[in-house]
């Protein structure tokens, strides 16, 4: 075990956030306020801390299935462009707060719709939000840069429509693009038409696969699809056999590690899901110790209780990992972020580096 490292610690350390839920990350007090003020009568409870206890009860059940339903009430209360900024904005303060220096958010914006918004305004109102937020965190001194990812549904038919959204805002603060939703019986290729679109307008995205789905589903959204990264894909462990100290990895976990395709895991999220079994038995470890272009995410900071600080906390915990794995995660991050190259190099030598370099010495 490496020196022991707290919260508190690990919340000074510069850290790049790939896979985070926008409506999976709203404060308890904001629902409460947003369902008052939207006459949203759902809610199953109406005391803040009722409310986050509930969530997180309710993500525990083991499936992906039941965790997708608490977001019926997130969702719920953001319908409007108010409410849309007010969250944005918010979620980047917090997440500036936990020493995020890059994050890309994502949310689907065909769920944002009931109350007459349209897909641009909805997309406006967001952008809105994280540039308010930035513009806040930067005036307590926490310098954050957000960029979103628009999701869209596996489930439903307008994955080309929202693609389209993408290329359309990529110069106003969208990075990319994304599927989710329950994977089972919705592979991804059922969206080819957005994916070639995306491919032919030199367009970044990512694909939720591996999660509940095993390796069929990273197979088709790599081989098929064409995807950047791998949102969770802890089932690639299901191609790799360990025999006594020998590991064999089939051709595909081979081609995932080869060709460094970025795997955006999120440990306590997929505990919630059944994806992993416990923390101390999350695929990361190994993935990790193979050096696959492992990257840490929250996912749903609401819904698992989270921050990426206490994701770190926990993998130390478990792996006994230090400042230097910390770092390899976040250099990871950053490589695979869907930014311009030069951008992200600024990032990794201007803060990241040194901001490690910093907290190691001052932990010696």
């Amino acid at each position: 075990m490496s020196h022991q490292l707290t919260v508190e610690q690990i919340r000074r350390a510069p850290k790049v956030l790939l896979h985070d839920h926008l409506d999976g990350g709203l404060r308890p007090e904001t629902v409460v306020e947003l369902a008052e003020a939207a006459g949203y009568t759902d809610l199953p409870a109406n005391d803040p801390e009722e409310l986050g206890a509930w969530f997180r009860d309710a993500s525990d059940s083991g499936t992906l299935e039941r965790y997708l339903e608490t977001f019926r009430h997130t969702v719920g209360v953001m319908q409007t462009r108010e409410a849309l900024v007010r969250v944005a904005a918010e979620c980047a303060e917090d997440l500036a707060a936990d020493g995020v220096v890059y994050a890309e958010v994502r949310y689907a914006p065909e769920q944002h719709l009931d109350a007459g918004l349209s897909l641009d305004q909805v997309v406006e109102a967001v952008l809105e939000g994280f540039s308010t937020g930035q513009d806040r965190a930067a005036e307590q001194g926490r310098a954050i840069r957000v960029g979103t990812l628009l999701t869209s549904m596996r489930h439903a038919a307008r994955s080309r429509e929202i693609a389209e959204l993408a290329v359309r805002y990529r110069d106003a603060g969208v990075a990319g693009f994304d599927i989710a939703g329950a994977e089972a019986g919705y592979p991804p290729t059922r969206h080819l038409d957005a994916f070639e679109y995306l491919r032919r307008e030199n367009a970044h995205f990512t694909i939720h696969a591996g999660e509940a789905f095993g390796l069929p589903s990273i197979w088709e959204a790599l081989q098929w699809c064409g995807a950047d990264r791998l949102g969770h894909g802890v089932r690639i462990v299901d191609d790799i056999k360990q025999v006594g100290d020998e590991v064999r990895m089939g051709r595909l976990a081979g081609y995932v590690r080869d060709t460094r395709v970025p795997l955006e895991m999120c440990p306590s999220s997929n505990v919630q899901t059944g994806a992993a079994a416990s923390i101390e038995e999350h695929p990361i470890g190994l993935l990790s110790r193979l050096r696959f272009r492992v990257t840490v995410n929250t996912d749903n900071r609401l819904q698992s209780g989270t921050t990426m600080s206490e994701e770190f906390a926990k993998l130390h915990s478990a792996f006994g990992y230090g400042w230097d794995d910390i770092q390899w995660f976040t250099v990871n991050a950053m490589k695979s972020a869907f930014l311009p190259f030069d951008e992200r190099l600024a990032l990794i030598n201007g803060r990241i580096k040194p901001g490690f370099a910093q907290l190691k010495w001052a932990s010696q």
